[in-house]
């Protein structure tokens, strides 16, 4: 089965700071990676650069294409990016917004093809916004925003999912959902790589874990294999673990 995304020695340099340290990974089609870490461990910049997005070193591959060599329109079609606290530029409805995703596939909002439309809907019920669709962006909360944009990544309809930090400022249910959306999007045969803080999360939704500190992955597998006390310590400078309660996991710090 081929990677949808193959990251080989990836480096990225930002003035005289190194952001990413030759990292290698694959992720397959079925899969969820979560990538933890502290605030500056690289987490987005190797989102970024798995796309072609910031100048690197090293080869980055989306299916079976260099992710430098990629047009716009190609890299859509294979991959859809959600980056931190995306913006609606302009004052569209929840509807609008989720059908410019479509615009990758030769669709806009006014120019919905049967199909278009069909995945839009299923987007917009995914997401949960269908009693918000006529809503405008401006007009909704923040929570009610990430789920917009959630659902704008989900109508691109590319096999391959990379997610900035999905769940901030989410209430734990809808992390949840998130999470669940995730899980379903694998089950169907794409896959996801989100970014988080949020260490039980990503144990409870994450099929690989890839554990990064100053731009270099130091742990990687299984939740219950990355996730040691050891790893923890030196990714974070604190003592922790992590612990199975009843049917999710916890992170414990201590000082």
């Amino acid at each position: 089965m081929s990677a949808l995304l193959s990251c080989s020695n990836v480096s990225v340099e930002l003035g005289k700071t190194r952001a990413l340290v030759e990292v290698s990974f694959d992720v397959q089609p079925g899969e969820v990676v979560a990538l933890l870490g502290a605030n500056g461990a690289g987490k987005t910049n190797l989102l970024l650069a798995s796309l072609g997005l910031v100048p690197f070193a090293g080869q980055a591959k989306l299916g079976d294409a260099s992710a430098h060599a990629l047009s716009a329109r190609d890299r859509a079609l294979r991959a859809a990016y959600l980056p931190q606290r995306p913006q609606a530029i302009w004052p569209i409805s929840v509807e609008a917004l989720v059908a410019l995703g479509r615009f990758a596939h030769g669709a806009a909002p006014d120019r919905l093809g049967p199909i278009d439309q069909g995945v839009v809907e299923e987007a917009i019920e995914a997401c949960a916004l269908g009693a918000l669709r006529r809503r405008r962006m401006d007009e909704i909360s923040g929570g009610e925003k990430a789920r917009a944009h959630l659902a704008r990544a989900l109508a691109q309809r590319a096999p391959l999912l990379l997610l900035d930090e999905p769940t901030a400022g989410l209430d734990p249910a809808q992390a949840l959902g998130v999470a669940d959306i995730l899980r379903a999007y694998a089950a169907k045969g794409g896959a996801a790589v989100f970014s988080t803080h949020d260490i039980a999360l990503a144990a409870e939704t994450a099929d690989r874990v890839l554990l990064l500190r100053a731009g270099r992955i130091i742990a990687e597998g299984t939740p219950s294999v990355a996730l040691t006390p050891d790893a923890l310590r030196d990714a974070y400078g604190l003592s922790a673990r992590l612990e199975r309660i009843d049917n999710g996991f916890a992170a414990i710090f201590e000082r």
